[in-house]
């Protein structure tokens, strides 16, 4: 008997000392910390995201992706300064920057980096080379229809990095002798890259239009929209709105209505709330109510009179107006 109470004491004792002992749990990987942090960012959950990124770099202080991303959510909360000093961690001459280092962190930098446009160009451009050292060797998008998501997304990002350094070329820079030499050289590059990439086609095309050559301009922007036109409106292929708009603006450069109206009934349908699209909208409208009143032939423009075009001119622009909040639409316009 008592050797039996013995063992029921040994073994409660047992079962005293299981459940008062802390349980551990597994910290997740960093994987997985970095897997929602991506996520949250995808939402524009940032203060959430930042508290993932913590944990992330109080493991890691020196993981790039977890920088990279603290980064971006400093920038996203408008704490500019702070995204720079971040950033700066990842290229060299920084001790703590990865090799290679990063080419997000260039790309970030020369986008904050807008009252030097040089300092801008040669951040651009050491993007660009690591970008197109991850693309040695491969043969252009059109050519290699099974390339992997992620090289066809470099690819697109380092054209855009392209079409970025074209731009300041244009703009800041358009004075000096070698402005148009450089957007030449650059858009080559690009094409290299993705022949008939419809970013890029726009670029060239605003080149054309500088050039005082509008007929060539005409057909690169025919050729861009000939790229997507048929694609799904919420499609992942479709260029972004900024590049659709950018192409509008051409159309209507160009007298190309009836295609910018096409362009932008794509874009409002996707987000109403793009207010730039509501003012290119009216414009386009203003622009059609003129050329008709001149006695011009408009396509597609059937029964309507210039009467129409300015009251429909108007309804888009106040729809701007309400949307942004602050543009002033009317009498400005000449409507």
């Amino acid at each position: 008997m008592g050797r039996t109470r013995t063992k029921k004491a040994q073994r409660a004792l047992k079962s005293t000392v299981v459940s008062t002992t802390p349980t551990v749990v597994p910290q997740p990987a960093i994987e997985s910390l970095v897997e929602k942090t991506q996520i949250l960012l995808a939402q524009c959950n940032y203060e959430l995201a930042h508290k993932f990124i913590k944990r992330i770099l109080e493991r890691d202080s020196t993981h790039v992706e977890g920088r990279e991303m603290l980064g971006l959510v400093e920038l996203e909360n408008g704490n500019i300064e702070a995204a720079k000093a971040v950033f700066v961690t990842l290229i060299p001459p920084s001790l703590t920057a990865p090799t290679p280092p990063s080419a997000s962190a260039y790309l970030y930098l020369a986008q904050l980096t807008d009252d030097d446009p040089n300092k801008a160009l040669e951040l651009y451009r050491n993007a660009l080379n690591l970008m197109s050292s991850q693309l040695k060797g491969k043969a252009p998008a059109s050519q290699e229809p099974k390339s992997s998501e992620m090289e066809e997304q470099t690819r697109k990002t380092a054209v855009r990095t392209v079409i970025a350094m074209v731009e300041i070329w244009m703009s800041d820079l358009c004075f000096e002798p070698q402005a148009e030499t450089e957007c030449e050289s650059l858009l080559k590059l690009a094409f290299e890259l993705d022949p008939e990439n419809p970013e890029a086609l726009v670029s060239l095309a605003s080149v054309r239009i500088s050039q005082q050559r509008p007929e060539e301009a005409k057909d690169l922007v025919q050729r861009s929209w000939t790229v997507w036109k048929d694609l799904e409106s919420d499609g992942a292929a479709l260029p972004p709105i900024s590049s659709r708009l950018s192409l509008t603006r051409l159309m209507l450069e160009l007298s190309m209505y009836t295609q910018a109206l096409a362009i932008l009934h794509g874009v409002l349908a996707s987000d109403e709330q793009e207010v730039e699209a509501w003012y290119l909208q009216g414009w386009c409208f203003f622009l059609i109510g003129d050329a008709l009143k001149e006695g011009q032939s408009i396509e597609d423009a059937g029964e309507l009179t210039w009467q129409d075009m300015k009251r429909d001119a108007r309804i888009a622009l106040e729809k701007c107006k309400e949307v942004s909040g602050n543009l002033e639409v009317g009498s400005s316009y000449g409507i």
